[in-house]
């Protein structure tokens, strides 16, 4: 059998319903944490969320709070089939179908902002792909056609403008339930025209460094958002020709912004490719939604490896390993998560401690979409019966007479068994991604081997799938060593990011919320220069792995650790509570006598170094004698 890969899936794809792929293994463990911990808990202890909320006919907060919280603990609730939880989603749900008047308007009467209403759309969109509720539907489009009415008169602005698109989604969605209804495209075309030209803005008028003034185009929350406009032009015609547009604007962002964790920085305006400046735990997770439907637009596999970046390393490292608190910002070089004044570009000083409300609340209400929605999107539909394994994590999925299990430990190591259970009949492909990060794979089809696989991209395994039919991949993978900002450099090893540990010190900050407030110090020294070497990379010592435990992301548990060879560097110092920008490298100054240092995955420590100088190890050797 001859394998090539391709670098995008042809066809359609489609999101299967909330609730037909149940996480398995880590990823079940960690969506378990969530539901036991602040997600689950939230409405007891935070008010803006609790009964007297807008968004359930209270005098309260009646802006994005709770629509923010619904969209990710409706998923969340649906992935685990968790019924306590989907109760306490269901009196949410029942109030916003309930308040719609007969224009089609609905809410909170005392906010009439479109904004926080995209949020409860999108809300309603999972929840009837969860429940197939017929109310849903009929609601959507009186208040669809309640905007075609009224937008020309009143168009979107501030907050709705810079994220036209996501009023765009639920719009596509209803169309493709009711076709017929030609309203909806015409609607999808004036929320674009109406909306901020991402493009525009990210190729001709990005900021080349930290930004000091409010604008909603460099909001970083903002931009994560707004890179999904493009795919909503091309999702409207059902084309593919943005994507160069899209992976240019990535490009763009990373060039000027790009952050070693997958993410752009903004903190919370965009802010540099430095190191020491922060990302908002928002932007985190926007950006990851923005990526799951551009894979579900475009079935690029580029959009999946970042994709990946992000979830295992940036997400992780915002929350604590026991989902119960989480920061505003997180830094790649983060050596204190404290209250003490930064060089944000606009923060207060406790934004990256860990809490429940460190700084605004909106991460408080919206990073619980995070994992239920990346869940969501590890399987895809691909026309009319093939199936795609879009990103690893393990799981089950049933979509169609396909119910194929993933059981792994990836990312912390890089084997897959693949085990049918049900199939169509007929020949069918299931589309298995090889990342870029790959240098090889190893693929078995019921225990007879197939040829290795070099390249990157999809690969299409396509025959008369039976049940019982297994498809084992072992990944290849060697320490990368990736260059940064100032000439720094940054390792990975998969797709984890690899992070130094000085270890952590947790102490409660008195008169925090009553689900714990936290500062976060360093143990022991950071300030360490990588021994690279021009033609091995970094000298790695030692590699162990271990299964992860009842907290994935947990320091104490970590279940990957690098020992490598490292160097003090002394003049590397804390500036404004931070640590110092990264040295240029070389660095010279480095001590001459070397040590050994621990890594481990980035999501796993939340106090660390990520982003090094480095020294020529063989060059110290020599100065040494």
């Amino acid at each position: 059998m001859k394998l090539n890969t391709v670098s995008a899936i042809p066809g359609t794809l489609s999101f299967i319903n909330p609730g037909n792929i149940q996480p398995l293994g880590w990823l079940k463990r960690q969506l378990t944490l969530q539901a036991q911990g602040l997600s689950g808990q939230l409405e007891e202890v935070w008010p803006d969320v609790g009964e007297n909320s807008g968004w359930l006919g209270g005098s309260g907060e009646s802006w994005e709070r709770g629509p923010y919280y619904l969209d990710g603990l409706l998923p969340l609730a649906y992935c685990l089939h968790d019924e306590k939880l989907i109760k306490k989603t269901q009196k949410w749900i029942e109030w916003m179908l309930n308040s719609q008047d007969a224009e089609g308007w609905f809410g909170p009467r005392q906010n009439n902002d479109w904004w926080p209403r995209m949020v409860a759309l999108k809300v309603l969109m999972q929840y009837a792909d969860a429940t197939s509720d017929p109310r849903v539907l009929p609601f959507m489009q009186r208040y669809f056609h309640y905007q075609l009415q009224h937008l020309p008169e009143r168009p979107l602005s501030d907050w709705g403008k810079a994220r036209a698109a996501d009023n765009v989604l639920p719009v596509l969605w209803a169309w493709k339930q009711q076709p017929d209804d030609d309203k909806l495209p015409e609607l999808a075309q004036l929320l674009l025209a109406q909306g901020n030209h991402w493009p525009d803005f990210i190729l001709h008028h990005l900021p080349t460094g930290p930004v000091n003034y409010f604008s909603h185009l460099t909001h970083v929350v903002n931009v994560a958002m707004g890179m999904k406009y493009s795919a909503m032009h091309d999702d409207i015609d059902q084309q593919r020709q943005r994507l160069t547009e899209i992976q240019r604007c990535f490009s763009e962002l990373d060039r000027h912004h790009g952050q070693a964790q997958g993410m752009f920085s903004g903190d919370e305006w965009l802010a540099g490719n430095a190191p020491e400046q922060g990302v908002e735990l928002c932007a985190i997770v926007e950006l990851m939604y923005s990526l799951e439907n551009l894979l579900r637009i475009y079935g690029e596999a580029s959009f999946a490896d970042r994709l990946e970046r992000i979830a295992f390393n940036a997400l992780p490292a915002g929350i604590t390993a026991d989902m119960m608190a989480h920061q505003y910002h997180q830094q790649p070089n983060q050596i204190a998560a404290s209250v003490a004044q930064r060089n944000w570009t606009y923060s207060g000083d406790e934004c990256n401690t860990f809490g429940l409300e460190p700084n605004f609340g909106c991460c408080t209400a919206n990073y619980h979409q995070g994992w239920p929605k990346f869940c969501n999107s590890l399987f895809m539909r691909v026309g009319a019966g093939d199936l795609a394994c879009m990103v690893y994590a393990p799981a089950t999925v049933e979509s169609g007479d396909w119910k194929v299990s993933l059981d792994t430990d990836y990312p912390f190591n890089a084997d897959l068994i693949f085990t049918v259970h049900s199939a169509p009949v007929g020949e069918k492909t299931l589309w298995l991604r090889i990342p870029q990060w790959s240098c090889g794979a190893l693929i078995t089809l019921n225990g007879n081997t197939l040829p290795v696989v070099n390249e990157s991209g999809y690969l299409p395994l396509t025959r008369q799938w039976q049940t019982g039919d297994n498809v084992t991949v072992i990944f290849e993978r060697e320490v990368i060593v990736e260059p940064r900002h100032h000439n720094a450099v940054s390792l990975y090893y998969g797709p984890l990011l690899m992070a130094l540990t000085p270890g952590e010190i947790w102490e409660k900050i008195p008169g925090g919320a009553i689900t714990g407030d936290w500062e976060v110090r360093p143990r022991s020294t950071w300030n360490y220069a990588l021994d690279v070497q021009p033609e091995t990379g970094a000298d790695i010592r030692e590699i162990h792995y271990r299964p992860s435990g009842e907290q994935p992301f947990a320091l104490a548990s970590a279940p990957l650790t690098l020992r490598a060879s490292a160097r003090r560097l002394p003049t590397w110092k804390v500036v404004d509570n931070s640590a110092g920008p990264v040295p240029n490298s070389p660095a010279y100054d480095a001590m001459s006598c070397p040590s050994t240092v621990t890594l481990v995955p980035y999501g796993c420590a939340r106090i660390r170094i990520a982003e090094f100088p480095w020294v020529d190890g063989r060059q110290k050797q020599a100065e040494a004698h």
